[in-house]
């Protein structure tokens, strides 16, 4: 693990205060005590970090989601620099950074506040702020593990002050069962009736809506491991489905959980999509031929209404008004043939303040669907009837009607629930990428004659892990290579995989 990293914690915080929210700067910390750095400051940076780097991020060559999930599920085709990403060759800064960025601007900030408010003896003892520190925590870990694989998880934050220069690694099953286990723990340590949480940028110290987090991200990752962990997936199921006043979830009337952004004066949380795309004026992203095919017919016009929520109409060409595509991993002289006669990115996702999604209700139906077909859920509704809800879930977050026929037309299995699925997670690129890497669906069709894509064509499975582990963390690396299972490329399937 990359020794600034674990080493000096707060010298992330301290760099960063400069550019942080209201309030950051009343901070006058002295880089030698960290202890003296409140909780107030820590969580709201680290939420906002998590959720940047997780939705696309500002600096280039870190937008996991931009030039990683979104590409490689086919929501996007680059327009220009398309070796970054979409001919599925990422940089090594996409996999270093964002490395780095996870463990030193979130996780290690999410256990320092954990640990100060969790002990009895200190002024900030809050155990409603230790559990939400928690849930946070185990989402970013989450993301992480899902990108790697085995990852430093157990010891990975020990002594966050001091910091942890060779923390050992866990494998995936070890991880998902801790990740499960500590969500659980901290969904019941909320109390609405304790002290609130200051700061919360996410939730506005709704103890509700943290409990909502922490048992639909339970019955994410349940779902996702139901493959290698059958009877402790279909017990997660159970005890969810089963008590919903104790472990409540995202409900049918409500559209999901979502990161709130400010408008841009007023600090630095806003749309990391609008920093990039607007503010920062880049047009580098068409939407992809894969998309418009499963939204559009052959003349570009709507057949699934969420297409005019997702992309604006090309600019220029034969489809000038209407919706087209560009192929995805074209040499760059193609590529730039696409920038005004492609549809672009919509502009519902690049408002200052458009909400970033961290978990939907449609994704819940999505899963529940799943979950019920497989058998890892019972005593609930037909698969068909989640798949539906799913899709009106989906069409309702953006105040639309699902078309008629839709629905009749939907079979009740695998590849159709993933496929409604991928349409519905945009612009989810990661969770998209995950899911695909899990079950292989949707079906991603043959490329562009004149694209030209590495990885031996295939979509990245998962990240290499940085070049810094093996130089500063070698034989812990080493071992973690062996628990995945394959080589330490992007082509060893991850533990979850169907």
């Amino acid at each position: 693990m990359n020794a600034t990293y674990l080493f000096l914690p707060f010298l992330t915080v301290l760099l960063l205060l400069s550019s942080c929210d209201e309030g950051f700067e009343e901070l006058n910390a002295n880089p030698n005590e960290p202890e003296l750095v409140p909780p107030s400051t820590l969580f709201p940076l680290a939420i906002r970090e998590a959720a940047q780097r997780i939705h696309g991020h500002s600096t280039r060559n870190e937008r996991l989601n931009l030039d990683g999930g979104m590409l490689w599920m086919q929501y996007f085709a680059r327009n220009q620099y398309v070796n970054e990403g979409d001919t599925y060759n990422p940089a090594a800064t996409l996999r270093s950074e964002n490395w780095d960025g996870f463990y030193t601007e979130s996780l290690v900030n999410l256990q320092t506040v954990i640990n100060l408010t969790s002990d009895p003896e200190s002024e900030d003892y809050n155990l409603n702020y230790a559990a939400a520190a928690t849930i946070m925590r185990e989402y970013v870990f989450s993301i992480v593990t899902d990108t790697w694989g085995a990852i430093p998880y157990t010891n990975a934050l020990d002594g966050a002050t001091e910091g942890n220069l060779a923390p050992a690694y866990d494998s995936q099953a070890t991880v998902y069962a801790s990740m499960l286990a500590n969500l659980k723990a901290a969904s019941e340590q909320l109390d609405p009736a304790g002290a609130p949480i200051e700061k919360d940028i996410l939730f506005g110290s709704d103890m509700m809506m943290w409990k909502k987090f922490a048992n639909s991200l339970r019955l994410r990752l349940a779902n996702r491991q139901a493959k290698q962990e059958p009877a402790a997936s279909a017990e997660v199921f159970r005890e969810i489905m089963g008590d919903p006043a104790t472990y409540p979830i995202v409900t049918p009337d409500e559209d999901g959980l979502y990161f709130q952004p400010t408008v841009r004066q007023s600090g630095e949380n806003n749309n990391s999509w609008n920093e990039t795309m607007v503010y920062g004026g880049r047009e580098d992203w068409s939407i992809s031929t894969t998309l418009i095919a499963a939204m559009a017919d052959n003349a570009g016009e709507v057949v699934d209404p969420r297409l005019e929520i997702y992309a604006e109409p090309a600019l220029a060409g034969d489809y000038a008004g209407k919706y087209a595509g560009a192929p995805n991993g074209l040499p760059e002289g193609d590529a730039v043939a696409y920038y005004t006669t492609a549809s672009r990115p919509g502009a519902y996702f690049m408002g200052e303040t458009s909400a970033i999604p961290l978990i939907t209700r449609s994704e819940i139906d999505f899963i529940l669907a799943e979950a019920s077909l497989d058998g890892d859920f019972t005593g609930g509704s037909a698969p068909s009837e989640y798949l539906q809800a799913g899709v009106e879930a989906s069409f309702k977050r953006y105040g639309l009607t699902v078309p008629d026929g839709y629905l009749a037309g939907l079979s009740t299995d695998m590849e159709t629930i993933i496929t409604e699925k991928w349409k519905a997670l945009f612009p989810q690129g990661i969770e998209a990428w995950t899911e695909y890497r899990r079950t292989g669906y949707p079906v991603l069709p043959q490329p562009d004659p004149r694209a030209v894509m590495e990885n031996e064509g295939k979509v990245p499975t998962r990240l290499r892990y940085p070049e810094s582990e093996y130089s500063l963390n070698a034989a812990n690396v080493t071992a973690a290579v062996g628990m995945n299972g394959g080589p330490d490329n992007k082509l060893t399937a991850l533990w979850w995989a169907e």
